[in-house]
């Protein structure tokens, strides 16, 4: 075959001022040398044409035959320009940018050899590897090179590309959007899918530590051999198919790739390939749940392969593209070429040969068993696939570069007169202009293409703008539709930086229109949280139920959260309920059967007192002590309607009141039966001849012990009050699903010093009963004095321990049973007997015959 570099393949248009484009419109593979061989040029073959790509220079011809109409932008200066190819070949790259500089065909290094073609400019390339390659040489002469690669060639352009501008956005602002659309999705558990070179790892490591820092996995990498690799796995279609089915995996839906030319050309082959070895369920084998996530460099240019290929398999795809907007009289511009007009493009030739599968008849190429081409054959039969009417993203750069170098040269002519040795009469005296002279002018440039887009470079020389999201819908008859769906642009206002379209996607059919998962294992349901399982990567997980008090109310959360102190878990553990009061209230149950009781023990206690005042002269009531019997009957009756005040919703007053109340009015009741005791002792001591104890028989010495008994309990009550008083609490811990709502003690060390001190004369009490228990029966109160104190201090020992573990309404009612359970002891044990004798057996109480039966 003839040797690619010596082939015709260039276009030259005069002009006053020469663009020169660098094209890839063919791609062919070097047979790798071994290194022990002695250099050759061998090219296996010519293995495709890219027909959408001549779109690129129709846009750029279309741009310059624009300006050239205009009469206001360049005045009678015309622009030109002459394309040369790259074959996106390094060496080849370099030898036609060389041609730009000379002029003519033949190398002739740092010579102008024809003075016609005056170079201003150059465009080129659309990869970074033939960018970098035209800007190693362009730079050095300080000419201004515009590219369209999507990725910047070295690290800082600025300063080893001071010549270099790009008409696309930074390319950092797409790796971000990649990332925001993986988040927006929540595609957490992905794959990538990158070139097996250096530009391919460039990408991944730049790439993989954004995702990682986002929370998004990477389930597998994928490798695309190098073009020359990968022809040399036609051979066998067993690595294809291997790689094919390494990407037919389940458990991986959304791949990210690096859409190079090179790498959508394998990916290609690879799924064509892997569904002709296995049939046609192979193709749809791989395609089965898959997205994938184009980079800005894919725009279906998948060489003339797509003749025989589905492209059903990329539906519902999603890409990121430079920005375009649709320049109207572009598509006329399109529909009229032809042939004839198109004598001495070299392209235009083997473009149409190509798309159309015909031969001119004067053809280079020996093509049998093909048509002839009448030059009748219309653009508008083309599928999509193929090439498009409208501009594609590329195509809408080259067009934009072709304005700024036509802008900047405005400029020059419009400027002020230091420049005056290239303007005579307000006309570019094209001829002295030199191409370095043009960097200020396109560094400052901004204005408004045909379309109405802003055009301006930022400080790196890059295009300040962003990038369309677009889905790509493809149809049987191998059409598609490219839709715009959202955009990534940090240039725009806050808020609208990245925006999806949901409504507008189309996924691909298998998904039947639901968003697809890119999940290492199923969502967490809320009232779950997620736990990291050992030795997997950060995106799988286990789902661990929340703790007791906490919940999730979304899916997939990281950690479940405690709801706020007025409201608790419901039973799923998924939201929060308000909790309910918690206090003894007089509407429940509980609360009615306690007032039930202390009204009722209330009202026999005064049915007793009204009795004793009755029958007050009669001996059983006079014997020990009348107004001690009185004063233990009221307090009685007070001790059970005190009771009263722990029922109900706590406030201030009646937490003051319930334990001041409850102590004080215990302690006169122990101090009475104290007394009592002390004075059934006494008076039968006092019986005894000689004795000098009758003279502390009486009412001041049952008075005394009354008042100094009470008046302590009183004096630790009023310390308690002054120091720290009960208030009102609500208690939010204590119970997980109500608020108690409490009188809180205050001071705990009262609250116990007040029950330690009534437990001390319950003791005394006990204790005197207990040793006056065998007194003669008739008027002997301490048997029943003793049985009456054994209640109550078994009472009281018990509610020590059941009132610290309890909490609550319940706590509260413990100590209101044992308030009640402990008077009803000492009005029980006490006074039944003598109301027994007092209404039922009123014979036994006379004066004889209580002596008699004491005889």
């Amino acid at each position: 075959m003839t040797d690619p570099f010596q082939l015709p393949y260039k276009h030259y248009q005069r002009g006053d001022v020469i663009i020169g484009v660098i094209g890839t419109q063919f791609a062919y593979v070097l047979d790798e040398t071994a290194f022990s061989e002695y250099p050759k040029r061998n090219f296996i073959d010519e293995l495709f044409l890219v027909p959408k790509t001549y779109q690129q220079l129709l846009s750029m011809e279309y741009a310059v035959k624009e300006i050239n109409e205009n009469p206001i932008i360049l005045p009678n200066i015309t622009l030109g320009f002459q394309v040369y190819e790259s074959f996106a070949n390094a060496r080849t790259t370099y030898q036609n940018t060389l041609k730009l500089l000379s002029g003519l065909e033949r190398l002739v290094p740092n010579y102008k050899c024809d003075k016609e073609k005056h170079l201003i400019a150059a465009i080129g390339g659309r990869s970074t590897d033939t960018s970098l390659h035209i800007a190693t040489i362009l730079d050095r002469y300080k000419i201004p090179q515009i590219a369209y690669c999507v990725l910047a060639p070295v690290m800082n352009v600025k300063t080893q590309l001071p010549s270099f501008y790009r008409m696309v956005p930074k390319g950092e602002h797409l790796y971000k959007g990649i990332v925001q659309l993986l988040l927006y999705f929540h595609w957490i558990w992905i794959g990538i899918i990158r070139s097996d070179d250096e530009s391919g790892e460039k990408f991944v490591q730049t790439l993989i530590p954004m995702l990682f820092q986002k929370g998004i996995c990477i389930a597998v990498t994928e490798k695309m051999p190098a073009i020359s690799q990968a022809v040399d796995m036609l051979s066998s279609l067993e690595p294809l198919t291997a790689k094919g089915n390494s990407l037919s995996s389940p458990k991986v839906q959304v791949y990210v790739v690096n859409a190079r030319a090179q790498t959508m050309g394998c990916l290609t082959w690879m799924i064509y390939f892997s569904g002709v070895f296995e049939g046609a369920e192979g193709v749809e084998k791989i395609s089965i749940g898959k997205v994938w996530v184009m980079t800005a460099q894919w725009d279906f240019s998948f060489q003339t392969l797509h003749r025989a290929f589905d492209i059903q398999v990329y539906n519902g795809a999603l890409s990121f593209s430079i920005h375009t907007s649709e320049v109207l009289r572009f598509p006329r511009f399109l529909q009229i070429l032809g042939p004839k007009l198109q004598q001495g493009d070299d392209f235009f030739r083997a473009f149409w040969e190509n798309v159309f599968s015909c031969s001119f008849y004067d053809s280079h190429e020996n093509q049998k068993d093909v048509d002839t081409c009448t030059g009748q054959e219309k653009l508008e039969s083309l599928p999509g696939t193929l090439f498009e009417r409208s501009m594609t993203g590329q195509s809408y750069s080259t067009y934009n570069a072709v304005h700024a170098i036509a802008q900047a040269l405005h400029k020059i002519s419009t400027s002020n007169p230091k420049h005056r040795a290239l303007i005579d009469r307000g006309i570019l005296k094209h001829p002295n202009l030199q191409p370095w002279q043009l960097h200020p002018f396109l560094r400052s440039i901004s204005f408004n293409n045909s379309a109405g887009d802003m055009v301006s470079f930022n400080e790196d020389g890059e295009l300040i703008a962003g990038f369309d999201i677009i889905n790509w819908v493809t149809f049987p008859n191998k059409s598609f539709s490219r839709v715009k769906v959202g955009k990534m642009d940090p240039e725009t206002i806050e808020g609208q930086v990245f925006i999806v379209y949901d409504e507008a996607i189309t996924w691909h059919s298998w998904f039947n229109q639901a968003l697809p998962l890119a999940l290492c294992n199923a969502k967490c349901h809320p009232g779950y949280r997620k736990e990291k399982k050992e030795g997997e990567p950060f995106c799988c997980y286990d789902c661990i139920p929340c703790s007791d008090g906490k919940i999730s109310d979304q899916k997939d959360m990281n950690d479940c959260f405690q709801c706020p102190e007025d409201q608790f878990p419901n039973k799923n553990k998924v939201r929060c309920l308000p909790k309910g009061l918690n206090f003894l209230s007089f509407t429940e149950f509980l609360g009615i059967t306690f007032v039930v009781l202390a009204l009722s023990f209330s009202l026999i206690t005064a049915l007793v007192l009204g009795i004793f005042i009755k029958n007050q002269n009669t001996p059983i009531v006079k014997a020990n002590n009348r107004d001690l019997t009185y004063s233990l009957l009221i307090s009685l009756l007070l001790c059970f309607l005190c009771s009263l005040l722990f029922i109900g919703r706590p406030q201030i007053l009646n937490c003051y009141l319930r334990q001041i109340t409850f102590g004080v009015i215990f302690s006169i009741v122990v101090a009475c039966v104290l007394a009592k005791t002390i004075t059934v002792v006494l008076a039968f001591m006092a019986t005894k001849p000689g004795t000098k104890i009758r003279k502390w028989v009486g009412k001041r010495l049952s008075n005394s012990i009354l008042l100094g008994c009470s008046l302590i309990q009183a004096s630790i009550c009023a310390v308690w009050l002054s120091t720290s008083p009960p208030f009102p609490h609500l208690d939010m811990h204590s119970l997980a699903e109500e608020i108690i709502v409490e009188c809180n003690e205050g001071s705990v060390t009262m609250f116990y010093c007040v029950l330690g001190y009534l437990g001390f004369l319950a003791t005394v009490s006990f204790t005197v009963a207990f040793l006056a228990r065998k007194l003669p029966d008739t008027f002997n109160e301490a048997k029943f004095i003793t049985f009456s104190m054994l209640v109550f201090c078994s009472v009281w020992l018990s509610f020590v321990p059941t009132y610290l573990s309890t909490k609550g309404k319940y706590m509260v009612a413990v100590e209101i049973f044992s308030i009640l359970a402990s008077s009803a002891g000492l009005l029980g044990c006490i006074f039944s007997p003598k109301c027994y004798i007092i209404i039922l057996r009123s014979q036994l109480n006379i004066k004889d015959q209580l002596i008699r039966r004491n005889l």
